[in-house]
């Protein structure tokens, strides 16, 4: 398809119509965006933001709960005039790229206004490129751990008027109480107002629901550094923990990429799984563990360092790796010499896939050798070395020694 016909908004077949509303309503839409809203037989929409575009000649069907059963009924209207209406910019954190993944692209007009971070930093004179950007619309409090780093600046969408507060209480718990915090209200419409407050004094009340939250990240709080390699003490854990320093190079040896869904069979304390989960917000990781007291573990462990999303599966491979959605990376750190755990992860794991599996006992290592005969890969050994006291002196006190396989799937 031609560039010219991509970019024409009028083209022919362009059905769908998703337009960015704020609080100004009607009258802060373009002429093209009004004319395509009013055009429209079916507008969909939250009951906040019909209330905002009327008066409406369309029919108009507010959005059900949960919000995807909606779907089915706009793609029965293809062709029709229809219409979305989002808040801001719909496809920043909006359910314009949902939306995408269902109409093809050169069947939408999309009718953009500047999105809750644009407004936020027009408000303060925050520069946009330099701030984190974080939802918790719908998300746990736990993501924004990992962007709480002295010094940073950080753009939250709330959930609702109870965010800011809890995010305050999140700050001062982790040592960032001396962090500033505005709560910027229904931006762009006549009840704005920004209040703030420092996070261990916040004393904020009747905060409205639409709002979002500006930090300005202050103290010296306990942040997760941003390579990878977190302390060991950062993992509550009964032993069965992968080294901080075996940690790094099995990291490496995974080579996570934007997007990819890793597999970490026998996690112990699921330090693999939470590592590759921090490398980029798009990977996703399930980690299989059969013992129920490590499974409660994994799932603290994943919410105290900013991954609630890690997916936790109770069970014994090979059986538990059954009915999971196939793996681009898989990491065996436990059961490595089981019957049949190692072909089926191989097996699952789709092509162009990365494995990686560690092995401390003799059995486990035999069972590397023996894959890597047949298969090829690398295979590696690290012994890592630890000063200790020796009465009044220090010596070195070895680990005992991994050996790892790493193979790519043709």
């Amino acid at each position: 398809m031609s560039g010219e016909a991509l970019s024409s908004r009028d083209a022919p077949g362009r059905w769908l119509s998703i337009i960015g509303i704020g609080e100004d309503g009607r009258s802060g839409l373009t002429p093209a965006a009004a004319a395509a809203l009013d055009a429209a037989r079916v507008v969909y929409a939250g009951r906040r933001h019909i209330a905002l575009a009327g008066p409406l000649a369309a029919e108009t069907r507010p959005w059900p709960s949960p919000i995807h059963e909606a779907y089915p009924d706009i793609l029965a209207r293809r062709g029709e005039p229809t219409c979305i209406l989002a808040t801001g910019d719909p496809f920043h954190y909006g359910i314009g790229a949902e939306i995408a993944r269902l109409v093809p692209p050169a069947e939408i007009r999309a009718f953009p206004q500047p999105s809750a971070f644009s407004l936020a930093c027009a408000r303060l004179g925050w520069p946009l490129a330099e701030c984190g950007l974080v939802t918790l619309h719908g998300r746990a409090l736990a993501r924004i751990v990992p962007h709480l780093q002295p010094g940073a600046r950080l753009l939250v969408l709330s959930w609702d008027g109870t965010t800011p507060a809890a995010l305050a209480a999140l700050l001062a718990e982790r040592g960032f109480g001396a962090s500033e915090i505005l709560v910027l209200e229904a931006m762009g419409g006549p009840r704005e107002r920004i209040r703030g407050a420092r996070a261990e004094a916040f004393d904020l009340a009747d905060i409205d629901p639409l709002n979002t939250v500006a930090i300005a990240v202050a103290g010296a709080g306990r942040a997760l550094p941003l390579a990878p390699g977190l302390d060991d003490a950062l993992f509550e854990n009964d032993g069965q923990l992968t080294k901080a320093e075996i940690r790094v190079l099995t990291l490496a040896a995974l080579r996570p990429h934007p997007g990819l869904h890793l597999w970490d069979i026998g996690a112990g304390a699921g330090s693999i799984a939470i590592e590759w989960m921090l490398r980029h917000p798009s990977l996703r990781a399930t980690a299989i563990e059969e013992r129920p007291e490590r499974v409660e573990r994994i799932r603290r462990n994943a919410e105290h360092l900013g991954v609630p999303d890690l997916t936790v599966v109770t069970g014994t491979a090979p059986d538990a790796l059954t009915d999971l959605p196939r793996p681009d990376a898989v990491f065996i750190g436990g059961g490595v010499s089981e019957p049949g755990v190692l072909p089926a992860a191989l097996s699952a794991l789709k092509p162009g896939g990365r494995c990686v599996a560690n092995a401390v006992t003799l059995e486990g290592e035999a069972a590397l050798l023996a894959a890597f005969a047949v298969q090829g890969g690398s295979l590696r050994r690290f012994s890592v070395d630890r000063a200790s006291p020796v009465g009044g002196l220090h010596g070195w006190r070895p680990a005992m020694p991994v050996t790892q396989w790493a193979w790519t799937k043709p």
